[in-house]
């Protein structure tokens, strides 16, 4: 997979999973938070990649 595909995956599984998130805890859906949470998981998956790859070497 080339990582432009790797990234729209990861980019739909955030923001579904944000969405369930914010209706649990929030109780509604507001873009605001949904788009926020959102960046927050796919920023963090970079992140734990990156590390992953890191102790790998």
């Amino acid at each position: 997979m080339t990582q432009f595909n790797i990234f729209i995956i990861r980019a739909v599984i955030g923001a579904v999973v944000a969405v369930v998130l914010t209706r649990m805890f929030y109780g509604k859906v507001e873009i605001v938070y949904v788009a926020g949470l959102a960046v927050f998981l796919v920023g963090m998956a970079y992140v734990m990649e990156y590390f992953r790859k890191k102790r790998s070497d």
